[in-house]
């Protein structure tokens, strides 16, 4: 298991479904930003991969609404650029396995108000069987199941360097989950929550939460 996707597993995740009410991601940028970048003229860089990428087309459009809120322009070519901005996502899959306590009427015996020598408020076993208010089933040993889940974990990755001398500027990950397998419709929030406060306080990990519209991009 990738180390980043630790923190994902120990806490409760935030599922993207249509319920959903936030998105929830972890942001973490790092940055050495001049005063002076402010305003200047980009141009993506893409890999050989991402050429032609309808994917990363999209992407790069979310990114490309972003700086320009920002008051960045994008230039032409890389000869009018002072900035040149890369980009990287993926995502990957992991089992979470959850253990919890098997209410089985079964194997407990008959549900509260019966017994062998007439009602009972507790059951079978009093106060402290399982239908008692003191019971616990991971103290008493009770019977446990386990049930395994796919977590699907996302990643987006945004650097912005100098053409000048290739020196890096801002650098910024983020990380989310949710329990479908859709990398895009995740991918607006994530965006928005990359460029939060740019450039934002550097090696410090936000959590950012980021409401749902409901045309499938982060409300306002």
């Amino acid at each position: 298991m990738k180390r980043w996707l630790y923190p994902f597993l120990a806490a409760a995740s935030l599922l993207l479904s249509g319920c959903a009410s936030v998105i929830e991601s972890n942001v973490t940028s790092f940055h050495a930003w001049p005063p002076q970048a402010a305003g200047r003229a980009y141009v993506f860089a893409p890999t050989p991969d991402q050429q032609n990428n309808l994917e990363y087309d999209n992407y790069t459009g979310l990114i490309r609404q972003e700086l320009q809120v920002l008051g960045f322009t994008e230039a032409q070519d890389r000869q009018a650029a002072q900035l040149s901005v890369n980009v990287s996502y993926g995502m990957s899959t992991e089992q979470v396995v959850v253990t919890r306590p098997a209410y089985d009427p079964f194997f407990y015996g008959p549900p509260p108000g019966w017994g062998r020598f007439g009602p009972h408020p507790y059951g079978f076993y009093g106060p402290y069987g399982p239908y008692g208010p003191f019971y616990d089933p991971f103290w008493n040993g009770g019977p446990m199941q386990t049930t395994s889940y796919p977590v699907f974990l996302r990643r987006l990755q945004i650097g912005i360097s100098s053409v000048a001398d290739g020196k890096k500027l801002f650098d910024v990950v983020v990380d989310s989950d949710g329990n479908r397998a859709g990398l895009s419709a995740a991918m607006p929030y994530m965006v928005r929550a990359a460029f939060s406060g740019f450039p934002g306080p550097s090696g410090v990990t936000r959590h950012i939460s980021m409401k749902v519209g409901k045309n499938g991009q982060p409300a306002d």
